[in-house]
């Protein structure tokens, strides 16, 4: 332990200062395919029973219309926002009929690439430009690709904390731009110990040999369908998951608020030439993509962390985090838990508060673009070698129960998914909290006129 994440353990373990502890804020956001009982992707539009995809704040869609993505609300207590997320998969277990929630990170049994449907928001002005946002995704990335699911867990401390922290350490500055410091810092030693989550809670080792689409790999065959490595812990991860190579050398580094924003900034504006060859319409006039820079958006830049701040109506992140500074973070690389029924688990969840914490007050020397490049390597994040079980002194009796329990073919992981829909449909839903958030749901799901526009806007939310 350091000297300074002693200091500041033990000012922050004061009675006078210790409840601030409880008083910050978690969230998830849990990505989910709809497939058929067959374990092929469901093509069917986003179920009306679920509300519209664009106006219910806690079931919407992400990238494809199969694609649901659950968001609880932001809780003191990530066991209350777990209680949530179960009552939403209940509520929309109720709602897609003979569908599944596919269970893994690493998708199901897709169609062919043109086949995969594109999420849509209606006529909108609002609407259209998310949809044509994520055709500009599909002509970049392929639409394969993002399909793969993941969980997003956002996590703030109270910011009275930070000023205990800025008191007593006597840091200058507004007490704003004292709190997006401790954030960036929190961001840097993310980054440095971030592969822990990939060893501890990596959980696609295996994926649809579909999946590739012929591309090259080194993975070894499971099942007919099915490819895996023996000791990768997370291939969502790897350069075999969610990857872009436009954005290769964009990775900013985290040493201020001001500079990461500069070279974000950048990145939406400059022109990208594979881009600019695809034009932003067809010969028809339908739109291809917002525009042909690296970014379309800010947040098409793909991060395992991202420092974050409640935008307001038509304000771009951007503008929000440079007029009012950073609110909370959001992480981006945590797999999908097959085993649990909502994702992730309360034990996991508990660790990733300890983590977080530990980010947030241990030592956080300045990085350069090479270590958070380290840091980011397929090698270091998709997979677990045999040398590095022993370099961690791993037992043999460990490594035998992995061999003895190896990764389960797709076929197999239809029935797990069958069995936890089991799961989670024996629990009840009695208590008034779980009850008063099914109300607020059914509420969301009512339909709501949308307004037609000629053409999207500028900007994206």
């Amino acid at each position: 332990m350091t000297d300074l994440l002693h200091r500041r353990l033990r000012l922050l373990a004061e009675s006078a200062h210790r409840p601030l502890l409880g008083q910050g804020l978690r969230g998830i956001e849990r990505e989910t395919l709809r497939v058929n009982p067959d374990g092929s992707l469901a093509l069917t539009p986003h179920p009306a029973g679920l509300g519209s995809a664009l106006t219910n704040p806690l079931i919407t869609t992400d990238y494809s219309e199969s694609l649901l993505e659950f968001i609880t609300t932001p809780e003191p207590d990530i066991a209350t926002a777990l209680l949530q997320l179960d009552a939403v998969h209940r509520f929309a277990y109720g709602r897609i009929g003979d569908e599944l929630l596919w269970s893994q990170s690493m998708p199901c049994r897709l169609p062919a690439e043109d086949e995969i449907p594109i999420a849509r928001y209606g006529s909108s002005n609002i609407g259209r430009l998310k949809h044509v946002y994520r055709q500009g995704l599909a002509v970049r990335y392929g639409r394969t690709m993002q399909c793969i699911a993941g969980i997003h867990y956002n996590y703030s401390l109270a910011e009275p904390l930070w000023r205990v922290l800025q008191e007593a350490e006597h840091t200058p500055g507004s007490a704003r731009d004292a709190q997006s410091e401790r954030y960036i810092a929190l961001i840097r030693n993310f980054d440095r110990y971030s592969w822990l989550l990939m060893v501890l809670l990596g959980a696609s080792p295996a994926l649809s040999e579909a999946f590739l689409r012929g591309r090259p790999h080194r993975l070894e065959r499971l099942s007919a369908d099915t490819l895996y490595l023996p000791w990768a812990t997370s291939l969502r991860m790897s350069d075999l998951g969610y990857q872009n190579t436009a954005q290769a050398g964009l990775m900013p580094a985290y040493n201020d608020l001001p500079s990461y924003m500069r070279q974000l900034a950048r990145a939406v504006q400059l022109p990208h030439a594979p881009y600019e060859e695809i034009g932003t319409r067809r010969e028809d006039g339908e739109w291809l993509q917002i525009n042909t820079n690296v970014l379309q958006i800010e947040n098409e830049y793909y991060a395992t962390i991202r420092p974050k701040r409640v935008i307001r109506p038509g304000e771009r992140p951007l503008e929000a985090l440079a007029s009012r500074g950073i609110q909370y973070v959001e992480v981006r690389c945590l797999d999908v838990d097959p085993f649990e029924p909502v994702g992730i688990g309360l034990e996991a969840a508990r660790f990733l508060d300890a983590f977080l914490l530990f980010c947030a007050l241990d030592e956080s020397p300045p990085t350069s673009p090479a270590d958070g490049r380290e840091n980011a390597s397929p090698a270091r994040l998709g997979a677990r070698t045999a040398g590095a079980h022993r370099r961690r002194r791993r037992t043999a009796g460990c490594a035998a129960r992995q061999r003895r329990a190896p990764a389960k073919p797709c076929g197999a992981a239809r029935a797990a998914v069958e069995t936890r829909v089991a799961a989670v449909g024996a629990r009840t839903a009695g208590a008034p909290r779980l009850r008063r958030i099914v109300r607020g749901l059914r509420h969301a799901a009512k339909p709501r006129a949308s307004r037609r526009v000629p053409e999207p806007p500028a900007q994206a939310r």
